[in-house]
């Protein structure tokens, strides 16, 4: 036998004409894109301008403790490191978004 509260968790959903669930997808996708857009830009500062572009000008200071050249350091490691970084705080960012717009993977449960 079925449970009829299953059931009417269904009906609540609201339908994805309704204006106003249009206008929360809208809002969801652009800070979505707008997010994407501000972790791409660090991405880029950190791979491009700062392990090619202005890895000779950073060359002039060392990493502490170890003397390596900064600009070499952030060709090598550095990059990988703030990738890595990239990927933890995207994916807290994205579950608080998710959360804030009743779309994350655990509100089924």
């Amino acid at each position: 036998m079925t449970d009829s509260s299953e059931h009417s968790h269904a009906d609540e959903r609201p339908s994805v004409t309704d204006p106003e669930t249009v206008a929360r997808h809208a809002e969801y996708w652009r800070r979505n894109i707008r997010l994407l857009g501000m972790l791409l830009v660090v991405w880029f500062v950190v791979s491009y301008l700062c392990g090619i572009i202005f890895a000779e000008a950073l060359n002039a200071f060392t990493l502490p403790f170890t003397n390596f050249p900064l600009g070499f350091w952030f060709a090598q490691q550095g990059a990988i490191y703030a990738f890595v970084i990239l990927i933890f705080v995207y994916v807290k960012l994205m579950n608080d978004l998710d959360r804030e717009f009743d779309v994350d993977e655990g509100a089924s449960s």
